[in-house]
């Protein structure tokens, strides 16, 4: 009975998928909203981070919309475990760039495992294992996978130097401009549209939280209003902004 129900969700969710790739708005609420619980079982892996768990969720979320927008029929894959890595790498860039990444010791661990392992597979077969195969060989979900080798990711800042000469080309000098720098131009642009669309205290909670990156009470404080009203608030915003961009009216 468990297996038929999986079944019915995937194939439910490859409906949603099409329709919302299609511009059907409802499909893609109604998408995100039967896998909201996969985004908070990633989100809750990254309490204690300094960053508050309804935002690592709201964060998460977009991951999720990212995923739904590129997933491609044809993978052959189920949704969800081509999903996490996407929900895991927004969450980290978040927390990369306020500097909060800890990755324990364990994970290091696990993470380097699954490495040799990939590699093994590589060597013995010719080609990168797929998800689900490097799962079945660490005796491991593919979210847990996805979220070592997530973690093990190194940084490196733009400014870094190639090689050991400190005089020598920066990873900045010699990163190719993306070849999506316009889509990410008229995003940004897109996005300012739509803050504007805001009343002038949503537009305040925007400034204060996401740029002056202030806590959800630090921002109630300078508000005067409370903690809970901030946050309910911001779900509102995500909910209008999900909506604006979706809609195609920026």
């Amino acid at each position: 009975m468990s297996e038929m129900m999986e079944t019915d969700k995937i194939t439910e969710n490859l409906t949603l998928i099409k329709e919302a790739q299609a511009g059907n708005r409802k499909a893609m609420d109604q998408l995100i909203e039967q896998n909201m619980g996969l985004v908070k079982n990633v989100a809750r892996r990254f309490i204690g981070r300094g960053v508050e768990y309804e935002d690592l969720v709201q964060i998460g979320t977009i991951g999720m919309l990212k995923a739904a927008r590129s997933f491609d029929l044809n993978f052959g894959t189920v949704f969800s475990t081509y999903a996490v890595p996407l929900i895991i790498g927004e969450i980290r860039r978040f927390l990369r760039d306020d500097g909060m990444i800890k990755v324990s010791r364990d994970l290091r661990k696990k993470g380097t495992v699954i490495m040799k392992t990939k590699e093994d597979f590589t060597k013995e077969h010719g080609r990168e294992p797929h998800l689900s195969e490097l799962a079945a060989v660490c005796h491991m979900s593919a979210e847990d996978i996805a979220y070592a080798l997530e973690a093990i990711c190194p940084v490196y800042s733009l400014q870094d130097t190639i090689g050991n000469d400190e005089d020598g080309a920066t990873l900045e000098s010699i990163t190719p401009a993306s070849e999506n720098v316009i889509e990410e131009a008229t995003d940004k642009l897109a996005l300012a549209e739509a803050i504007a669309k805001l009343d002038s205290r949503s537009q305040q909670i925007v400034k204060l939280r996401f740029y002056r990156d202030l806590s959800q009470q630090q921002t109630a404080d300078i508000l005067g209003i409370t903690q809970v009203k901030v946050s309910r608030e911001e779900k509102k915003i995500f909910e209008f902004l999900r909506k604006e961009f979706l809609s195609g009216n920026h």
